[in-house]
């Protein structure tokens, strides 16, 4: 299966899928490319926001791990190590944030808190702060908690296959 399938049969199968009760995993996924993109986000970035809730996913949710874990593992292989990195690291990323600020704690939804709960609560794991891309994974954090929205515009699935595409080409190139 091509990268073009197999991007759109992950995406396709989220919708429906509901984590918050605003959006389905669908919408939420599209809004999260969307605000990345507002923001001026490089692919890889983009790519890692759109696809970062895919451990829900049907397809892929069977595996015992948690939601993040099966998002690095399924995007890492795919699209590179930096793509899975920042997927992986959006709930270590609510986490720090939960921690660190305040406001950000105070404005969680009422599914996200429970989430967190879940997730270990409110934390701060240095060795992922310290890393390079730690900034990158706040920022796909920040495009996470703004795609709930159900009166929000998202990115449309064609845009998120053309990122993937070109993500994926990259990564093959630097293979090579």
């Amino acid at each position: 299966m091509s990268i073009r399938e197999q991007t759109i049969t992950v995406l396709e199968s989220l919708r429906g899928v509901w984590d918050e009760l605003a959006v389905d995993e669908l919408d939420h996924a599209l809004q999260s490319a969307a605000r990345a993109l507002d923001d001026g986000a490089d692919d890889e970035l983009v790519l890692a926001a759109a696809l970062h809730d895919i451990g829900h996913s049907p397809l892929l949710a069977a595996h015992s791990e948690a939601h993040d874990r099966v998002a690095h593992d399924w995007l890492t292989p795919r699209f590179g190590v930096r793509v899975g990195w920042l997927a992986g690291a959006h709930v270590a990323a609510k986490r720090y944030l939960a921690a660190t600020d305040p406001a950000y704690a105070g404005a969680l939804s009422d599914v996200s808190i429970v989430s967190l709960r879940l997730q270990g609560g409110a934390a701060v794991d240095q060795d992922l702060a310290g890393h390079p891309w730690w900034p990158d994974a706040l920022r796909l954090r920040r495009f996470d908690d703004a795609a709930k929205d159900p009166a929000a515009r998202g990115a449309d699935i064609e845009t998120v296959v053309a990122v993937a595409e070109r993500v994926a080409a990259a990564q093959t190139t630097r293979r090579a």
